[in-house]
């Protein structure tokens, strides 16, 4: 496979009437360009543009390019090797009597491209023109944003930079660096890494890029941490140096860790709790003087961040130098399980950054606005990034409501065996149903560290298959210790569930009301497929009544905005 070759970007003067935001032609009338002739190229791409979009015109094709194992675009080689000297490289080098299969992975080995990014790239190689970015793919989620230059609009023009910079694109290179370049002062300056990056893989061809997007890292507030994590060990080095030679303070101001902060880290980075808890002991460092719990969130797997939490000697509110406090840094993780596992600990979703945003606010402008509202079609599971958010939307909404789950549970019956029965079943609804929220509590409520009530006395009333764990068919029943630690852990599984996934609780409610349906999780294949159509029934109402209420909820919360400033600006008019 061919390298890129390093082109600079002295050919930032090609196409330079072509718009990232609308469709305008790359060709226009002059004395070069005769209007027939213009006609003419207008209607050759948009007939190329057709072949390429078109199911119709599949049979034509000769080689499919895989984006994943269900998703693929299917291309013509002649087209592509015409256009890119890249692919003429590629498919020169590639077996002539069958259909080559090219795995997106491997044509772009550096970076991850989206779907959307390639199809835009690939339309380009085919028509000679710019088409506007799919509805959605550069919005976020937040209402609030303008979209100038939040993450998915960021993310997929850097895509489309690095996959036009590996096919060999060079006037798209030069367009889309140009666009970064007018965009850059808005973007967060934790989005800036993100951009360097690639620029940097770039090389000569983005060195504008490059160059700016270092001089805003150098006036940010960014630290030291962040920068040897985030950033290539060149770019880090040349930041350090510049600093230095130009504040001899900056060791403090970069936020540089003192050295005993930076053997917590260590450990934290070999997955060692015990060795901090060690390290600790030495006391020169606690865990907050060290921002660990920050690190952890930021750099760690989950795991060492929960154990991390376990021991209780670090404050869940407490702020970084850049004011960052750690539910604000899990936001920017988007991992639901340590979201929760701080909310459980007592973070609090209303705190601010020091520019004004909430963790909410953080979590809905890092999440793009097709993947959020397609993963609410039916049968698909929730992405991380949906349940982040409505994680924190819930814990934005209410206060923790102690002993939640035991009320609803005295419905179940009156004595433990038949309220754990109840969880049993309730709980293993929640796994069928709702895989991916409910592992998210049954990891925190740990769960699997106690035994399973057996599907015998779970189904024992309807008629189940036989299991062996924790046995309730004592006569008279006797409370062991066993019990009571799976009571607890189940308890706790509901409580997490009915706090951040109400949506998911709700329909289990309805289906624990339904005898017929609460057995779901204890039958065959063919009767758990039955009955799961009629539980997506009820899923797809609840799921639209959910979304009407949050509507709703919208729509009163501008009202009290503009009737609380209605009501100011009369009271200031009396004033005077």
């Amino acid at each position: 496979m061919a390298t890129p070759p390093a082109f600079s970007d002295s050919n930032d003067n090609h196409s330079s009437n072509i718009s990232c935001v609308s469709n305008t032609d790359t060709f226009s009338s002059s004395p070069d360009f005769p209007a027939a002739d213009v006609a003419s190229l207008r209607r050759l791409s948009d007939n190329l543009d057709a072949i390429f979009q078109s199911p119709q015109y599949g049979f034509c094709s000769d080689a499919r390019i895989m984006v994943s194992a269900s998703r693929d675009v299917p291309v013509h080689r002649c087209i592509l090797a015409a256009r890119s000297p890249f692919f003429l490289s590629l498919f020169t080098a590639a077996p002539k009597d069958r259909t080559p299969k090219l795995e997106l992975k491997e044509l772009a080995k550096d970076y991850d491209v989206g779907y959307d990014a390639l199809v835009s790239v690939l339309a380009y190689l085919y028509t000679g023109k710019v088409r506007p970015p799919p509805e959605g793919v550069c919005v976020c989620v937040d209402e609030d944003c303008c979209h100038l230059a939040c993450r998915p609009k960021v993310d997929f023009m850097v895509q489309v930079l690095y996959a036009s910079f590996n096919f060999q694109i060079a006037e798209l290179v030069a367009l889309y660096q140009r666009h970064l370049l007018d965009i850059l002062d808005k973007v967060a300056i934790d989005d800036i890494p993100v951009i360097l990056s690639v620029a940097y893989i770039c090389e000569k061809a983005c060195s504008r890029l490059l160059a700016k997007c270092i001089e805003a890292v150098k006036n940010s507030d960014l630290d030291a941490v962040t920068l040897e994590k985030a950033f290539p060990v060149e770019i880090a080095q040349q930041i350090v140096r510049s600093e230095s030679n130009s504040n001899p303070d900056m060791p403090d101001g970069m936020g540089f860790p003192n050295k005993h902060a930076r053997r917590i880290h260590g450990a934290l980075d070999s997955d060692d709790v015990e060795l901090v808890r060690m390290l600790l002991k030495e006391g020169h460092t606690t865990l907050d003087d060290a921002c660990a719990l920050h690190y952890a969130v930021a750099f760690c797997d989950s795991k060492t961040t929960t154990e991390l939490l376990e021991l209780g000697l670090a404050d869940v509110n407490h702020r970084n130098m850049r004011g960052y406090t750690v539910l604000h840094v899990a936001a920017m993780r988007k991992d639901p399980k340590i979201i929760v596992s701080l909310l459980t600990k007592g973070a609090h979703p209303s705190h601010l950054t020091s520019d004004g945003r909430k963790a909410l606010q953080i979590a809905k402008r890092l999440t793009k606005s097709t993947d959020y509202y397609k993963s609410m079609e039916e049968g698909k599971a929730s992405p991380n990034d949906r349940l982040c958010i409505e994680i924190l939307e819930q814990a934005e909404s209410r206060d923790p409501l102690v002993g939640e789950a035991s009320v609803s549970l005295a419905i179940a019956g009156e004595d433990l065996r038949n309220r754990l029965l109840y969880l049993e079943n309730r709980v293993g609804l929640a796994k069928l149903l709702f895989p991916t929220e409910a592992k998210v509590a049954m990891e925190l409520a740990k769960v699997d560290r106690t035994s399973e009530v057996p599907v015998a006395a779970r189904s024992k009333l309807s008629g189940g298959n036989q299991g062996a764990a924790v046995d309730l068919n004592d006569a008279p029943f006797r409370l062991k210790e066993e019990h009571l630690a799976r009571f607890k852990a189940l308890s706790r599984t509901v409580e997490l569930g009915k706090r951040y996934f109400p949506r998911c609780s709700a329909v289990l409610n309805g289906i624990m009301d339904n005898d017929d349906l609460a057995n779901l999780a204890f039958e065959n294949a063919e009767e758990q497929l039955q009955k799961k159509r009629r539980f997506l029934e009820i899923q797809d109402a609840v799921a639209k009544a959910f979304s009407e209420d949050k509507e709703d909820n919208r729509r009163c919360a501008m009202s009290s905005s503009s009737s609380a400033s209605l009501e100011g600006s009369t009271t200031t008019f009396s004033m005077r």
